[in-house]
């Protein structure tokens, strides 16, 4: 497959899947446990058919090890969600995911014992600013969804939101160095892991199950859907959810297919200019708050990344080749 292809199915389906998550979240801002059930199950299925071949594939990786993985995914896709429950905009909720470099860095020191060059160490403290300007001025002008009447209280809802975003972090950037560990030991197997990821968290909504029996019946009632006037006959949460488990699916399954075709300078390029273009529809088309401070910290946040991928290196190698053999 050309590496157009999967490019151009992250921009779409996971640009797309974001759009669809906020118009759910805006309806109901407690759903996310249900909408994360579906994707989950939906993933979980199609791998159990095409992957495992109905359970009679054994898996090249040991179970145990995809458990282990599987804990921390789980962890932190349910905190992730959790912290929009507590006064958390979308817009910074994005950004705050756009950090994971951050997080990286610092467990890579710790765990890895790795050291970096100094423009590492100067692109993560850019992204370091931008998420702290952007969570600052998101305490100032956050519009709470759940406010309680009492100020105070709305904001100490928001600070334990924030301090969830920050465990989440950290504990994604630990899945990652995790699943490096794994596949250098064991050999790269995307969709194997893409489906034992899915499917063995699925017991652990059982915790859920209430919260999402309850949803079922509130994406039930809610309206029907409407589309260039014309009024189907199904429920437009149900519609929205339906949307989001698809595009969620396409979205993974081509950054997988992106990491096999290209090199991580290029997934992480692609990656995070996806986020950007989310976050810019996020604000404009849904108007969410977005002040002269979110946009300087927007811009530490991104420009930070492009430094950490090193893209001013890259564009000159590909530029001046013969300059670069002769430096050598």
């Amino acid at each position: 497959m050309h590496p157009s292809i999967p490019i151009f199915l992250v921009f779409a389906a996971c640009c797309s899947n974001v759009v669809l998550l906020e118009l759910l979240v805006r309806e109901d801002p407690s759903c996310v446990n249900t909408v994360t059930f579906c994707q989950f199950l939906f993933i979980a299925v199609e791998g159990f058919i095409f992957t495992a071949h109905f359970g009679t594939k054994k898996p090249v990786i040991p179970i145990s090890n995809y458990v282990t993985m599987v804990v921390f995914f789980f962890s932190t896709s349910v905190i992730n969600n959790y912290a929009l429950n507590f006064n958390v905009p979308m817009p910074l909720h994005m950004i705050f995911r756009s950090g994971s470099l951050v997080a990286n860095l610092v467990l890579g020191m710790i765990i890895l014992k790795r050291r970096y060059y100094l423009s590492k160490y100067f692109s993560v403290l850019m992204i370091t600013a931008g998420i702290c300007l952007c969570t600052l001025a998101s305490a100032k002008k956050v519009e709470f969804k759940a406010s309680t009447g009492d100020p105070y209280t709305d904001y100490m809802w928001w600070c334990i939101g924030v301090v969830l975003l920050v465990l989440a972090l950290f504990l994604s950037a630990r899945t990652g160095i995790y699943q490096e560990q794994m596949y250098a030991e064991h050999g790269k197997h995307p969709r194997e892991a893409l489906f034992y990821a899915h499917a063995l968290p699925l017991p652990g909504f059982l915790l859920l199950s209430k919260d999402i029996y309850r949803h079922i019946f509130i994406f039930n009632a809610s309206a029907p859907l409407v589309l260039f006037d014309i009024h189907f006959h199904i429920p437009k949460m149900w519609a929205y959810v339906a949307g989001n488990v698809v595009t969620q699916y396409i979205c993974i399954r081509s950054v997988y297919i992106l990491t096999s075709e290209c090199t991580s300078l290029t997934v992480t390029l692609v990656v995070t200019l996806r986020k950007f273009m989310s976050l810019m529809f996020s604000i404009f088309y849904f108007r969410n708050p977005f002040t002269l401070y979110h946009w300087l910290g927007t811009v530490l946040v991104f420009g930070g990344t492009l430094i950490f991928v090193e893209l001013a290196s890259k564009i000159r190698e590909a530029l001046f080749p013969e300059k670069e053999t002769k430096m050598d």
